[in-house]
């Protein structure tokens, strides 16, 4: 059996003796220095710089805090919270109030689009408990194009009182329009102790 042996030229083996020398040397410090040593300082310095950026804005955070306080001053010597309660004391009277204000708000947008309606509104009992603010609930079926219901929504979100929208649920009704059930809920101011 005889192999035919393809001599290599010394130009040739040089330049393969440097290709196997750069081959281990590139494994030599991949093995042996870049996770050793190298990739663990890049790990490093990217959490300083995470945590640099984090400080920076605390660092902001902390040096608007005068400003802050004096605003928070403000809105409370300047009766901030006026009209953001319920109007009535009561929460009968309070709920009958709510009642009232989305039966306005409707009523506003009933033209729009497709028209809005209310076909059912109903006062949602409250345990009290020992909370320092009391919530007033109404339970209330809203019949509307999509467009009206966006507004009236809107428009519970951002009216005084400040009225809260929960458990809302859409479902396409038989007319076509949409019905939506929600909680809307406003809070009686408190009582002073």
């Amino acid at each position: 059996m005889r192999i035919d042996a393809r001599r290599l030229t010394p130009a040739q083996s040089r330049l393969a003796a440097i290709a196997l020398a750069l081959v281990a040397l590139a494994l030599a410090y991949f093995l042996l220095l870049h996770w050793w040593f190298v990739a663990p300082m890049l790990n490093v310095d990217s959490q300083m710089r995470d945590l640099r950026a984090l400080h920076a804005r605390y660092a902001a955070a902390i040096a608007e805090q005068p400003q802050l306080e004096q605003r928070v001053a403000r809105l409370q010597q300047g009766g901030a919270t006026v009209g953001a309660f319920l109007a009535a004391s009561d929460p009968s009277a309070a709920a009958a109030n709510l009642i009232q204000r989305a039966t306005d708000v409707v009523a506003a947008h009933a033209d729009e689009g497709a028209g809005c309606s209310m076909p059912s509104k109903m006062p949602i009992e409250q345990d009290s408990g020992n909370e320092a603010f009391r919530r007033v609930s109404v339970s209330i079926t809203l019949d509307c194009g999509m467009q009206p219901l966006a507004s009236v929504l809107h428009d519970f979100d951002r009216g005084l009182p400040y009225l809260f929208v929960s458990n809302l649920i859409l479902a396409r009704s038989p007319s076509g329009r949409m019905q939506a059930q929600l909680t809307l809920s406003g809070y009686l101011r408190p009582t002073a102790p």
